[in-house]
């Protein structure tokens, strides 16, 4: 099992997201997700939003560290050129 890809199935199918970018190193991922549903979410709630659908693959230990940044669109609009590689 590609773990990327299994780590993008489940936040596809718990959340509607505009965008999601997934890197890891062996266990440690990194994880940035855009969504307008964030727009009304603190930010544990966000990450909750995040954690909650990889709870199984953390438990397992197949994800060791994560790292979430989440935003709304128009966050990511502005943020993007800070975060993404050229």
């Amino acid at each position: 099992m590609d773990l990327n890809n299994e780590v993008e199935r489940l936040l596809r199918q718990a959340l509607p997201l505009d965008e999601l970018y997934i890197k890891s190193e062996g266990s440690h991922f990194e994880v940035i997700a855009v969504s307008a549903e964030f727009a009304d979410m603190s930010r544990l709630k966000r990450q909750q939003a995040i954690n909650g659908p990889l709870r199984e693959l953390i438990a397992q230990n197949a994800i060791h560290a994560l790292t979430v940044k989440t935003f709304t669109p128009e966050q990511w609009a502005r943020e993007r050129k800070f975060i993404m590689p050229s």
